[in-house]
């Protein structure tokens, strides 16, 4: 019997119990139990009453619209949803009628006021299905019997379903079972007599149940490991406890340039081969060879050229990586010192890869940050340090760095583990300016906040003393390698291109076989026919092609590791060598790869006279004439001094205060002893670095570095002392150099004094001279300039220093007319200018200057901008002493190279993260620029109207070199990305200054993808990795930064000056004869294609390949593989023609070499010798089938061997040797082979003439034609020769 619904009223009654699940289950789960009703006899009461009033035609009008409304609101705020509006005392909610089972099923609903569905599905089935009951026994169950229901007799009545009740125990469950046989679906109703609530619940099918669990579980573990291990690694922030070990996981402190694992290795590989159509393609032939009915020939003709493949390729790639990991691992286990509680001497040595986040570490001097560290402690008493940041930023100033205050007064490492301390850092970021951390101490102190400055980031060195830190960030979370890009599988732009002529071919090849069935019809079963055409004509694509250009590879590199020219040059990458031959564009680094970094002090102008380093000695013999005045003057002052009352002032001497008075030599004085005083150098003495232990350098550099200088100082009574100056500028050391040079040594400085030592004519009466630094203000790029307030410790008087660059000191300094004149003198030779001025202050002025100036470093509101208005009012009307002009000093032949490259037709641009006046000097003492270029320096640019109206100007200046900005070149590419590509591309120079890593590596994509042209770039730091691994082709010179730029190139070179030849010899030979090798290998499968092609058309379109077993593997082996890849020894020009006549490589990058026009001509020939040879073949056919493929074989082999000597541009005696062995071989083999030649026809004259007549006619109007071509449109390079 259908059930009936009808529509009840029903009051909530208060003695309701409320709803209780009997499991933990979610709406999604597929339980046993799907619908679950809690209720109470008072609810069962109410609603069998309340049924019996209501008509049938009611429910059925109302009941459809009452279970909608109710699943619309079966999740409420209340977390269920009620049937029928159960959400007031007044709902009204539909009732079965006749004592239905699901007429029950809602009244019990209302009783209760809430119901859950456990699934959306059961919920489904619920609704639809048509449930036979008997109502009137349901009402009986609930109202004649009393049971008792404990949770253990539920799950087993829950288990034995419909069977029964046991009615011998003590509280007997009487159950009541509905069971839709259709739909596999039982409702059970049991009753409890403890509080008189019924259950009733729906018994679902296990089996389904437990299959849908089984498949939910491999679901979950799946997306749950895919999740681990593919997902993007997150970032986040982190708590660092100082002293004990953290339980977190953290990245592994590993530098890792490798492309594989050993787990992703041959997947990864296989997986690069085969996207080569190539490869697919034979593959697909091979695979097709398991199938009987369409086999041809032997499987092993197939199998083994493409097994022969794969393993070079797999050998070679296992090779390189392998090289790379043994690299990588001797940067990783470069050891360091680790504190330890538990070890007796306070250390232990681990390995740089064994660091993890929490580990405090003691980096000494010279040695390499190995992770991200917060600098804790240093063993100068101050709590700074020095570090160098060339390999990060590739600014080669020293920077300082602080120390935290609270672990810097401790009074040893040791101590860190004895208080309880955190830092609590930002999450990793890739910018290498801004860092945010606090640090807690437990015992009440306040936090402190952390910026860049107490930080150590990786790959910089500690350039003097020792620092203690502990590590925040290791591995790939350290800013270093955030800049990096991940290493990536290069493919060379002539695989790309012959990968395109393999599909030409492919469509070839179908278009043949479709050809042939046309002819033959597609009666019977066509497509086995069709295939089998295709499988013969597969030799179009030649297998071998790959096997040949990747031996090609390996050669190119051979040669380029062991040319004598180049030494040191390493190939760490064997797949693209043919890129250095179609570079159009050069990105290289300035700092260490085209300077030295090593700063000499050129000349100084004095305004009347200028020296030079040829005069430098007369400056020297001038201090040491006005030594002797000094010493008098200083004599005179002590005893003015020891004399004056306390009320008096004294009042100095010197000569350079009275300008009557000057001897000769005040001007050289002056100015040498201004440059002695205004700069930032420290004197460390050997003995300053013995406070702390120390350990043997790790790092190349030591004394050798740009920032460091080492001299011998003798001061009066006291043995020799080595002297190390260290400073943030190398500028500033190279000045303090020359002064020593000349006679005035910086011997002693801190942060209050410094002492000058003036050298005399006899050594035992040097003069020292004492000065009170009273301000210094440091050099910023916005300023331009730093100055410094020295008072002379005897004579008392106040001088203000100021140095700059001329183009803010022409605006402070007194009238003159030769400062501009100079300086731009000075700029053209490529020299670095600083203008030196002084200005004599009396005690007033200075009192009132300290006071203003106090008073602007105390502002709130505006501090920047008032204390530089202060200080400017200084910077009136200053005497001008001198103009310095000092040279970064260039890399080995950098001008011939750089000019070289320019004349290819390469365009060079440099990115350096150096200071925009410095860049500029860079690009002109090397030569970047040409003589009769000009220079166009784009103004910092931050809107979009400025960086337009900056373009406009830039547009109309044509053949200018053009310096930008890191910060303009973002809003440049930020509106105007195109035009701005444009405009540089087309720019015969490029100067990108303050770039950081990403953008250089940015720069490198957006110039491959604007221009479609092939870009090199060249480096020697780690801030060139990412513009490295960018390019098409990589090259780092290892050098003085390290071996990081080095390590992750495609190719290695120990200086820039190699890169002219390793592109115009290397590169052009490389791309020459891939191209050579790569059309001939075409050629040698077309030609036996064509063969194939007509012997199946003459021999009524069958699908018999014409030559068998040996023969097909043979021709493309032994027979034709040495002369053929003796082409690799091709060249067109010699060494010293490429490198006089650097034009000629303009002509590589239009890829004339290998083009579809050279295909097809290559192809005209192959139809034309195959024809020759195949018809030449039936034509003199005699008797038997045999003496085809004799004739027609031996013709092939003789035709391909003169072609070989017909491509030969030079001829070398391996190439001589290779044909002569590969004639002997095949001779050999026509009489041993018998199976394949007849061996009375093969000595018989006949066979001689045919072959020879067919091979004339083959390959003589070839020759023919290239003769002629020769001599009426000869190549540009055999006009040179």
């Amino acid at each position: 019997m259908h059930i009936q619904y009808r529509t009840l009223s029903y009051a909530m009654t208060d003695n309701e119990l409320p709803l209780r699940d009997f499991d933990e289950e979610s709406e999604e789960t597929d339980s046993e139990t799907e619908l679950l009703i809690r209720h109470t006899d008072a609810a069962i009461t109410n609603s069998n009453s309340n049924s019996n009033s209501n008509s049938k035609s009611r429910s059925r009008s109302r009941i459809k619209g009452n279970v909608n409304s109710g699943q619309r609101r079966r999740k409420s705020s209340t977390g269920y949803g009620g049937i029928g509006g159960i959400g007031s005392p007044n709902s009204r909610v539909g009732s079965g009628a006749g004592g239905s089972f699901l007429g029950n099923l809602f009244s019990l609903g209302s009783a209760a006021g809430q119901i859950r569905y456990r699934n959306e599905r059961s919920r489904e089935r619920a609704r639809h299905s048509n449930i036979n009951s008997s109502g009137s026994a349901s009402r009986d169950l609930t109202s004649d019997h009393t049971i008792g229901a404990s949770a253990a007799k539920l799950a087993q009545l829950t288990q034995t379903g419909a069977a029964g009740v046991d009615s011998s125990a003590p509280h007997a469950t009487h159950v009541a079972t509905d069971t839709n046989a259709a739909n596999g679906i039982g409702a059970h109703t049991v009753i409890d007599p403890d509080n008189g609530s019924s259950t009733v619940f729906y018994q679902n099918n296990r089996r389904r149940s437990k299959s849908r669990s089984i498949a939910n579980i491999c679901k979950m573990c799946f997306c749950s490991c895919w999740k681990k291990w593919f997902r993007p690694r997150e970032l986040r922030a982190r708590t660092v406890n100082l002293g004990r070990p953290t339980t977190e996981k953290f990245p592994p402190n590993e530098i890792r340039n490798q492309k594989y694992n050993f787990i992703t290795f041959l997947p990864l590989v296989l997986f690069e081969q085969f996207r080569f159509f190539l490869n697919l393609y034979f593959l697909l032939m091979a695979l097709s060879q398991l199938y009987p009915d369409i086999r041809i020939g032997y499987p092993y003709t197939y199998w083994g050229p493409l097994g022969f493949v794969l393993m070079v390729t797999i050998c070679r790639e296992g090779v390189d990586d392998l090289r790379r990991h043994q690299r990588d691992r001797e940067v990783n286990s470069q050891k360091y010192k680790r504190l330890s509680a538990t070890h007796s001497n306070g250390y232990e040595m681990v390995p740089s890869s064994k660091l993890k986040v929490g580990d405090v570490i003691v980096v000494e001097k010279n040695e390499r940050v190995p992770a991200d560290l917060i600098l804790l402690r240093t063993s100068d008493r101050s709590g700074s340090v020095f570090v160098r940041t060339d390999q990060l930023d590739g600014e080669t100033d020293w920077k300082p760095r602080l120390a935290v205050p609270y672990t810097q007064k401790l009074c040893r490492d040791a101590d860190l583990y004895n208080i309880d301390a955190s830092f609590y850092v930002e999450k990793p970021q890739n910018d290498i300016h801004s860092f945010i951390a606090t640090f807690c101490v437990t015992d009440g102190s306040e936090d402190t906040g952390l910026s860049v400055e107490n930080t150590l980031w990786a790959n910089t060195v500690v350039a003097a003393g020792t620092a203690t830190g502990i590590v925040i960030y290791t591995g790939c979370e350290t800013r270093s390698v955030m800049n990096n890009s991940q290493p990536r599988s290069k493919v060379g732009l002539l695989d790309t291109e012959i990968n395109g002529l393999t599909k030409v071919l492919f469509c070839a090849v179908l278009g043949l076989s479709l050809v042939m069935m046309m002819l033959k019809g597609f009666g019977g079963p066509w497509y086995r026919y069709m295939f089998r055409f295709v499988l013969l004509f597969s030799y179009i694509i030649p297998i071998s092609l790959r096997v040949n250009l990747d031996m090609g590879k390996a050669f190119y590199s051979w040669q380029m590791q062991n040319d004598d020219n180049i030494k040191g040059t390493v190939v760490r990458s064997t797949t693209i060598p043919e890129e250095l031959g179609r570079i159009s564009y050069v990105l290289t680094d300035k700092t260490g790869t085209l300077t030295q970094n090593e700063m000499v002090f050129k000349k100084i102008h004095l305004g009347i006279v200028s020296h030079d380093a040829d005069t430098f000695h007369h400056i020297g013999q001038m201090i040491q004439k006005l030594s002797s005045n000094i010493l008098q003057q200083q004599q005179q002052q002590g005893s003015l001094s020891s004399s004056s009352s306390a009320g008096e002032s004294i009042k100095p001497i010197m000569f350079a205060g009275n300008r009557m008075r000057r001897p000769e030599g005040w001007r050289e004085w002056e100015a040498v002893r201004a440059l002695a005083l205004c700069h930032n150098v420290t004197p460390v003495s050997d003995d300053d670095d013995s406070h702390s232990v120390s350990t043997a350098s790790t790092v190349t550099g030591g004394n050798n570095s740009p920032t460091k200088s080492v001299i011998n100082i003798e001061a009066p009574g006291s043995t020799d002392t080595e002297h190390q100056y260290q400073a943030a500028s190398p500028d500033e050391i190279a000045l303090v150099k020359w002064t020593e040079q000349v006679g005035l040594t910086l011997i002693a400085r801190d942060l209050n004094s410094m002492t000058l030592q003036v050298k005399t004519a006899s050594d035992e009466n040097d003069i020292l001279l004492h000065y009170q630094i009273l301000q210094l203000f440091p050099f910023t790029s916005e300023s331009k300039r730093m100055g410094i307030i020295v008072r002379e410790s005897k004579s008392g008087q106040i001088t203000f220093y100021l140095k700059g660059a001329d183009v803010v000191m022409s605006t402070i300094v007194q009238y003159n007319d030769w400062l501009g004149e100079e300086s731009g003198n000075m700029a053209r030779e490529g020299l670095r200018t600083l203008v030196v001025a002084k200005k004599v202050l009396t005690d007033e002025q200075y009192n009132d200057f300290e006071t203003r100036y106090n008073a602007a470093r105390l502002s709130i509101t505006d501090r920047v901008a008032k204390v530089a208005a202060v200080t400017e009012s200084l910077e009136r009307e200053m005497e001008l002493l001198c103009l310095t002009g000092v040279e970064d000093r260039l890399q080995e032949n950098v001008r011939p190279t750089l000019e070289l490259l320019r004349n290819a037709g390469v365009r060079v641009w440099m990115l350096t993260g150096d200071k925009l006046e410095t860049a500029c000097c860079i690009a002109k003492s090397s030569q970047l620029i040409g003589r009769n270029q000009g220079l166009h320096v784009l103004r910092s640019v931050k809107t979009r109207t400025e960086a337009h109206q900056e373009l406009n100007q830039f547009r109309r200046k044509q053949g200018h070199a053009l310096v930008i900005s890191g910060e303009s070149l973002e809003v440049c590419l930020q509106y105007y990305r195109l035009e701005f590509l444009e405009l540089a591309t087309a720019s015969p120079a490029v100067v990108c200054c303050r770039c950081s890593p990403t953008q250089k590596a940015q720069v490198v994509s957006l110039i491959q993808k604007h221009t479609r042209k092939r870009t090199c770039a060249v480096g020697d730091g780690g801030n060139d990795v990412s513009m490295i691994q960018q390019a098409d082709a990589g090259v780092g010179i290892e050098g003085r930064e390290g071996r990081q730029a080095s390590l992750a190139g495609d190719f290695s070179i120990p200086q820039f000056s190699h890169i002219a030849k390793l592109l115009l010899i290397h590169g052009r030979r490389s791309y020459k004869r891939s191209a050579a090798l790569s059309q001939f290998v075409i050629h040698r499968g077309l030609i036996i294609t064509t063969l194939q092609a007509v012997f199946s058309a003459v021999f009524y379109l069958s699908s018999v390949a014409l030559y068998q077993g040996f023969l097909m593997v043979g021709y493309s082996t032994v027979y034709t593989m040495f002369p053929v890849f003796s082409l690799v020894l091709d060249q067109d020009i010699t060494s010293e023609t490429a490198v006089t006549y650097p034009e000629l490589y303009k002509d590589l990058s239009k890829g004339r070499s290998l083009s579809y026009k050279t295909f097809f001509i290559w192809v005209l020939i192959s139809i034309y010798q195959g024809g020759v040879i195949m018809y030449g073949a039936l034509i003199l056919f005699v008797d038997e089938f045999i003496h085809i493929v004799a004739i027609s074989f031996s013709a092939l082999i003789m035709t391909e061997l003169i072609m070989v000597a017909l491509t030969v541009r030079t001829w070398h005696r391996l190439m001589v040797l290779a044909e002569l062995f590969s004639l002997a071989l095949y001779l050999i083999s026509l009489a041993v082979l018998h199976d394949y030649f007849d061996w009375e026809f093969i000595w018989s004259y006949d066979f001689l003439w045919k072959v020879s007549l067919i091979t004339v006619v083959s390959c003589l109007p070839l020759y023919i034609i290239k003769f002629l071509r020769k001599k009426c449109s000869p190549p540009s390079y055999l006009k040179l020769s």
